[in-house]
């Protein structure tokens, strides 16, 4: 998968957590790409749009 289009971003709420967190690119088409902030050369983990708003969706409901 050709990702260097990706725009990646972390989530507002990341601070003063040690860095444990994760980025999201979202600009590409038909894909979410999720990546671990500490190892951005590492696994990516892509998910259909539709996959991650449920996710977040889920996510937001349960915190």
């Amino acid at each position: 998968m050709d990702m260097t289009g990706a725009r990646w971003r972390k989530s507002t709420r990341s601070g003063g957590n040690g860095g444990n967190c994760v980025e999201v690119a979202d600009n590409l088409p038909g894909v979410v790409l999720v990546r671990d902030t500490k190892d951005r050369d590492g696994a990516t983990l892509a998910f259909r749009p539709e996959s991650w708003r449920r996710f977040v969706a889920q996510a937001r409901h349960a915190g």
